[in-house]
């Protein structure tokens, strides 16, 4: 088998679908039933701009799937958990900078305000964090806490929890800077049959925001880019693959 298509049906096919290595598969689709209930806004789907939908949502192609024991339906995977760590300054300062230090190497000073893009630029400046390797929202501080989720190489796993230091920060009531792990990396996160791997949605879908349910296309072979899936998915953690299952990742 090889990867020959008419340039036509290749230009369709991919669209929208950066994730999708190969056409190989994209024919072989099992059609399946998605539990609308188990997704999240933002990460899974987001409300479409284009007028023509007329406000219904739109889920991503590419979420790595799997499926529920008792209802028979298809919900995220879930085989491991990334973990999510979050920064909080306290003491109300108004000036400095504090840092943070991930496995040895320690960041160069962060604004006792910054936002989570200045965290992530951070952090992602270390030479062990690449870019992708961390999402971080919430903030700005010092009245937010900022939260960082582990992705890319980290994906799945069990990281060391990071350190901080706010000596430098100026002014308020004992500013300081300190790091909780709000979730452990590398334990499965489901016992329900979604922590095996089913496959992939192969195309996003729209659906009315009312809806429980959806009709889908589930990819169980095929290649796919797992840097590029919507959400973050190390290959390397996945332990446990529903019969039949053959995706190889580039």
């Amino acid at each position: 088998m090889n990867d020959f298509q008419p340039y036509s049906y290749t230009d369709t096919a991919t669209a929208d679908r950066p994730w999708l290595a190969s056409l190989v598969g994209v024919q072989d689709t099992n059609t399946i039933t998605l539990d609308l209930t188990k997704f999240s806004a933002g990460t899974h789907y987001v409300v479409a701009s284009n007028p023509l939908l007329q406000g219904r949502t739109v889920m991503k192609s590419g979420i790595p799937l799997g499926k529920v024991t008792t209802s028979g339906l298809y919900a995220p995977y879930a085989g491991t958990t990334s973990e999510v760590q979050t920064v909080t300054v306290t003491g109300t300062p108004t000036g400095g900078t504090y840092t943070l230090t991930f496995s040895g190497q320690t960041t160069a000073g962060i604004p006792y305000n910054a936002t989570a893009a200045q965290v992530k630029t951070a952090l992602e400046a270390l030479s062990n964090i690449n870019p992708g390797d961390v999402a971080v929202a919430g903030g700005p501080h010092p009245g937010t806490a900022v939260t960082v989720a582990f992705s890319g190489q980290y994906a799945g796993d069990n990281v060391a929890q990071m350190t901080a230091s706010g000596t430098n920060l100026t002014g308020g009531t004992t500013p300081a800077v300190t790091v909780a792990t709000t979730t452990a990396g590398g334990a499965a996160s489901a016992s329900d049959g979604t922590e095996v791997l089913a496959g992939f949605l192969v195309s996003e879908i729209s659906f009315n925001p009312t809806s429980v349910k959806a009709a889908a296309a589930l990819l169980w072979h095929g290649e796919i880019f797992a840097a590029y899936l919507p959400v973050p998915f190390d290959p390397a953690n996945v332990t446990s693959v529903a019969p039949g299952v053959n995706v190889h990742y580039r």
